[in-house]
């Protein structure tokens, strides 16, 4: 991915700035605290939030957990600086998401958790992140993915289009056809399964959870 080559937190639908309120409409609580449970932060745990965007699940996180330390990592600027007027208890770093390994060390993490980041990505570049989650974190280091995944039925078909008129058809329909799951094993990823399936007025929201090989 080219340097600034990423697609902004709300796509074409609207400026970064009304993101957080955009994303309240998603059932935002319920899906962002399955995805803290399902990191289930422990003390002395580096935590790795990969697309943090304006930073409310990084600095959950860091609430869960005061003991841990957190890193929330975006390669815009204009949703870091969002992110860091939230907690200063967060380490915000400015980086990309297949290019992990530029400023955090080989094996790292024992977590590493990213939300809706992947549906915006071309498929090489959704399995490219996944690679580089992986080189981040720790052997049997657990991965939490929590994004739009398959959409079962005509209704959650018909209002992910919400979201595919935003960051447009091409990259997102991977996601709505299940290709999440195949491409987390095929970065290096055992045990994954769908923990989670969220109902949103904008389609299914998953949450996937697997362990690096």
């Amino acid at each position: 991915m080219k340097d600034n080559a990423f697609t902004p937190a709300l796509g074409r639908f609207a400026p970064t700035r009304f993101y957080d309120p955009v994303v309240a409409l998603t059932r935002e609580r319920l899906w962002r605290a399955l995805t803290a449970m399902h990191v289930a932060p422990r003390s002395g745990d580096v935590i790795v939030d990969v697309g943090c965007g304006t930073g409310s699940l990084a600095a959950m996180l860091a609430r869960v957990e005061p003991r841990a330390r957190i890193i929330g990592v975006d390669p815009d600027p204009e949703v870091l600086a969002i992110a860091r007027s939230k907690s200063r208890a967060v380490e915000w770093s400015a980086g990309r998401g297949d290019a992990l390994g530029e400023s955090l060390a080989a094996g790292i993490a024992d977590t590493v958790v990213s939300s809706l980041v992947l549906h915006q990505c071309p498929v090489p570049v959704k399995l490219a992140m996944l690679e580089s989650m992986a080189a981040v974190l720790r052997p049997g280091g657990k991965l939490v993915i929590t994004d739009y995944g398959l959409q079962r039925t005509a209704v959650m078909r018909l209002a992910f289009r919400t979201v595919q008129f935003a960051d447009g058809r091409a990259d997102t329909q991977p996601n709505a056809d299940g290709v999440l799951p195949e491409l987390i094993t095929a970065a290096g990823f055992g045990e994954v399964r769908e923990a989670d399936v969220v109902r949103t007025i904008t389609g299914s929201i998953s949450v996937y959870v697997a362990h690096r090989d």
